[in-house]
C-alpha cells in the first residue's frame, strides 16, 4: 500500500510517519530512504542492506522470546529519527560521510539463509524498519512461510495506517522509549513523544506481538528519578506491570558529548521502576548477572540466569511456570 497524498502537481506528502515530509519529483525526505520518483514515493532502499549478521536474540534486546535462540539481523540506510545521540549514526544519518557498502538481498534470499542457519527469527534493525517497511514486509512473508519468526526493532515512530500493516506481519518488538517527555524527543529526536506511545498501546491492544521496550540512560537527560517514575507508571498503567523494561547504557557518539552512562545510574533506574512496580526491568550494554537475570514475579527466584547476551539456565516447566512456585513468567519460551 502507497501512504502518500498529493498537494499540489508537483508535491507529494509522505504519510508514512508523523513528519509528512513534503516532496517535490527527485525530493528525499527526512529519512534520505524514500524518495518523489516520477509523482510516487518510494523506497530507494528497497533490497539493499548493510550487511547481514547472526546474533542471539537477547541483543536485540528480546530476554522473553525464546532464549538462546539465535536471530539474522539486518537494516538499510536511513532513518526517519533525528537522534543526536544515535549509536548507529553511520547507518542513520546522511551527514555522517562515512562510505557504507550496501549489498543486495531479495526477501527470498534472506529469509532461506535465515533457515540454512537454523535462526528461529530475522530481526528488522539497525537503523529503522519504519523507513524501508515494504521491504520488512516482504521478507516477514518469506520468513513465515519458512516457520521463522519476525522481529521489529523500532522507535515505534509511525502513522496508524502503515503501523497496522507493518505491525500485522510481525511476532516481537523491541521499541525504543527515548525518554518521558516530549520537550525530550524534540530536543534531542527532533520527533515527539506521543506518536511512540501511541505504538505502544496500539501493540498492547491491537496485536499479539511480544513487546519488550529500550530506553538508552543520558545522564542529565532522561535520568531523573521524577521521570523514571512518571515513564514506569505510565508502563504499568497503559501496558501491565508485567511489561519487559531495558535500561542501556549510553556512549559518546554523533553530536552529543555527555560521558557514558555509569553503571550506578542503571542500577538506580532499575530499581526505581521496580519499586513503583514492574516485575522485569534489565540493565543492558553492561555485563552483569544480577540486573540481567530475570527473577520471578511471585517468589523472586531466578527463572533465566544469563551473563552477557547467554541464557545460562533456564528455571520454566514446558507450561512456562516457574519451577519452584508455578508462577507464570510473561514470554514466549
Amino acid at each position: 500500500m502507497k501512504y502518500q497524498k498529493k498537494i499540489d502537481n508537483e508535491t507529494l506528502q509522505c504519510e508514512i510517519c508523523p513528519r509528512f515530509c513534503k516532496l517535490k519529483v527527485n525530493q528525499e525526505g527526512f529519512c534520505f530512504a524514500r524518495k518523489n520518483v516520477n509523482n510516487e514515493i518510494v523506497s530507494t532502499r528497497y533490497g539493499k542492506t548493510t550487511g547481514l549478521a547472526i546474533d542471539p536474540i537477547e541483543k536485540k534486546p528480546l530476554y522473553h522470546f525464546y532464549p538462546n535462540s539465535k536471530v539474522l539481523s539486518f537494516g538499510t540506510l536511513g532513518c526517519n529519527m533525528g537522534c543526536l545521540f544515535c549509536q548507529n549514526w553511520h547507518l542513520t544519518k546522511k551527514d555522517s560521510n562515512i562510505l557504507i557498502e550496501e549489498k543486495s538481498y531479495s526477501p527470498e534470499i534472506i529469509a532461506a539463509i535465515a533457515k540454512k542457519y537454523q535462526c528461529k527469527s530475522i530481526a528488522f534493525t539497525y537503523n529503522d524498519p519504519v523507513v524501508f517497511y515494504e521491504y520488512a514486509i516482504d521478507t516477514a512473508i518469506c520468513a513465515h512461510k519458512k516457520n521463522i519468526k519476525t522481529v521489529l526493532v523500532s522507535a515505534g515512530f509511525i502513522n496508524p495506517k502503515p503501523r497496522k500493516e507493518l505491525f500485522s506481519y510481525i511476532d516481537a518488538a523491541n521499541i525504543d522509549l527515548k525518554g518521558f517527555s516530549n520537550e525530550f524527543y524534540q530536543k534531542n529526536c527532533l520527533a515527539s513523544l506521543k506518536p511512540v506511545l501511541d505504538t505502544l498501546i496500539y501493540i498492547k491492544e491491537n496485536t499479539n506481538i511480544h513487546l519488550e521496550i529500550t530506553t538508552l540512560l543520558i545522564e542529565g537527560e532522561n535520568d531523573s528519578d521524577k521521570m523514571l517514575k512518571k515513564q514506569s507508571r505510565w508502563l504499568i498503567d497503559n501496558l501491565g506491570d508485567d511489561t519487559i523494561l531495558h535500561f542501556s547504557a549510553y556512549h559518546p557518539s554523533y553530536k552529543f558529548n555527555k560521558d557514558k552512562t555509569k553503571v550506578s545510574t542503571l542500577f538506580k533506574a532499575r530499581q526505581i521502576a521496580l519499586d513503583e512496580g514492574l516485575n522485569y526491568v534489565y540493565c543492558g550494554n553492561i555485563i552483569d548477572k544480577n540486573t540481567s537475570t530475570t527473577y520471578c514475579k511471585n517468589c523472586k527466584s531466578p527463572i533465566i540466569e544469563r551473563n552477557g547476551y547467554q541464557a545460562l539456565k533456564i528455571n520454566l516447566d514446558g507450561e512456562n511456570r516457574c519451577v519452584f512456585c508455578k508462577t507464570t513468567c510473561k514470554g514466549e519460551f
